[in-house]
């Protein structure tokens, strides 16, 4: 599909202006500096929706080769790693509207763009993940092992924590879009900060409900390239249990 960008009214852009100058507001000091150099090297616009094909792919995929594809929402997990595994990254086209500022009850354009577009010009992230793609692809039917596959995804991707010289900062596209779980990530006392460690992660259920009990944090964004092989041993040790 394409992303059909006449179908946006003066509300959707308005509320992408909001969404935007509010997540800014609490983002320096607390997203991790891929992530704010990546804004700036896509030319993310602040004021209206991102067009994907003149705004963001002309500038990603000569940094690292990505692109961003329109999908209609979830899709299934054969689709899923089979465009990431082609680099290309699944993004849906439709805005929340003004009563689900805070809350969906699934991503929509201003997660999966804004959350994680940014990151994408990052090399090692973007190797780590297409790398994990392929290894999704080899087990996407073994039903354990895409929970694991899950697992990763979710606590790297969507909601990892970077240790960085002034702290940690945030990297997961789940918590980069969300005002109220950018703080708490951070500065709440309530979840544990977990180093990152393959056997603990993928043994460790997650939750979609409500903000994160505990987050797994890196050394670099090399860690996560640099664990592919152990994951893909773990996930082999599986089929031969």
């Amino acid at each position: 599909m394409i992303q059909d960008y006449s179908k946006y009214t003066d509300d959707d852009q308005a509320v992408w202006k909001l969404l935007f100058e509010r997540q800014m507001e609490r983002l320096p000091g607390r997203a991790s500096q891929a992530y704010m150099d990546g804004i700036i090297a896509t030319g993310f616009p602040n004021v209206r929706i991102p067009d994907f094909e003149r705004d963001l792919n002309p500038r990603l995929a000569p940094l690292t080769g990505w692109r961003v594809v329109a999908v209609p929402g979830l899709i299934g997990n054969r689709e899923f790693f089979e465009l990431m595994a082609d680099r290309r990254f699944p993004a849906t086209t439709w805005l929340r509207s003004r009563d689900q500022l805070d809350y969906l009850p699934e991503p929509d354009m201003f997660h999966d763009t804004f959350g994680h577009v940014p990151v994408l010009t990052n090399q090692a992230f973007c190797d780590f993940l297409a790398a994990l793609s392929h290894i999704a692809l080899r087990f996407v039917d073994h039903e354990e092992a895409i929970e694991m596959i899950s697992r990763l995804y979710w606590y790297t991707v969507e909601f990892g924590l970077i240790r960085e010289a002034n702290g940690l900062r945030i990297y997961g596209g789940g918590i980069l879009s969300s005002p109220g779980e950018t703080i708490y990530s951070l500065e709440s006392d309530v979840p544990k900060r977990i180093p990152y460690d393959v056997a603990t992660l993928l043994q460790t259920p997650y939750i979609i409900d409500h903000f994160q009990e505990q987050y797994f944090v890196i050394d670099s964004y090399e860690q996560l390239y640099h664990s592919v092989p152990e994951i893909e041993a773990t996930l082999e040790g599986l089929l031969v249990s």
